[in-house]
């Protein structure tokens, strides 16, 4: 089950499903709550609401089921491996707003952080379109997808939709609500962070730190080089390659 990031759609594993199918798995990507074709205004947008979604979507699918979540749906990924371990054999986290924001000023001496970081408030502020395409440019850097352009357009385009860019900024503002449930995983849990990832100064140090708040011997990371915040849009084939040895490894 594929559950992938704010202001985003199913449409972010175009790329990863189609190969995840050809590997042999069954594939679900779900729209989150306010995103995609789910229905735009809920009164919560927590990754435990989130998690709560995953849940019952995995159980209506008759689970259990590999959870692979990206950016707020790793932190909801977490919380749903917590909560109901008999439905989440595994967890993958993409990028994962799992434990609580905490802003460095020593990080805005990073280009990519800085401008990333007024790009994104510029988005929770003032709900700019403008600001939002910026920081997927600054989030996706080179190499980008042949339909990198056509996948712009249909991002700005859902977010247009009456009520959607209202349910990003309450994304965006909502509780951190994830990380205080790391250490009632138990499932095996990927990490995977690209060194060029603009939300953190240090993407290494946060993925370091998910891991380390897991009970031992439960997670662990990988780095993708010159990925950026989306790496399963940037390289699908290395994440999946990844995936795909993590769960071989997990089975045995």
């Amino acid at each position: 089950v594929l559950a992938h990031g704010i202001g985003q759609s199913r449409d972010a594993y175009r790329f990863m499903a189609p190969e995840l199918v050809a590997a042999g798995y069954r594939v679900a990507a779900a729209d989150l709550r306010g995103s995609g074709e789910s229905s735009a205004a809920w009164p919560s947008y927590t990754r435990t609401d989130i998690a709560g979604d995953l849940i019952a979507l995995i159980g209506h699918l008759g689970g259990p089921a590999v959870l692979v979540g990206h950016s707020i749906s790793g932190g909801a990924a977490t919380i749903a491996a917590a909560r109901a371990p008999e439905l989440v054999s595994a967890v993958v986290e993409l990028a994962p707003f799992t434990r609580k924001v905490e802003y460095s000023l020593g990080a805005l001496g990073v280009s990519r952080y800085r401008r990333g970081a007024a790009a994104i408030a510029g988005v929770a502020m003032f709900g700019s379109h403008r600001q939002w395409l910026r920081y997927l440019e600054i989030a996706t850097p080179q190499p980008r997808p042949a339909d990198w352009a056509a996948s712009l357009e249909r991002t700005d385009a859902m977010l247009r939709e009456p009520g959607r860019m209202k349910a990003l900024q309450k994304q965006m503002n909502s509780a951190a609500d994830a990380g205080a449930q790391l250490g009632n995983v138990h499932c095996p849990v990927l990490v995977v962070m690209g060194t060029l990832d603009p939300d953190w100064g240090d993407p290494k140090a946060e993925g370091e730190a998910v891991v380390a708040a897991l009970p031992p011997g439960v997670g662990r990371l990988e780095m993708l080089a010159g990925a950026g915040h989306y790496p399963q849009v940037q390289f699908p084939s290395a994440v999946v390659g990844l995936v795909r040895s993590f769960l071989e490894t997990a089975r045995a």
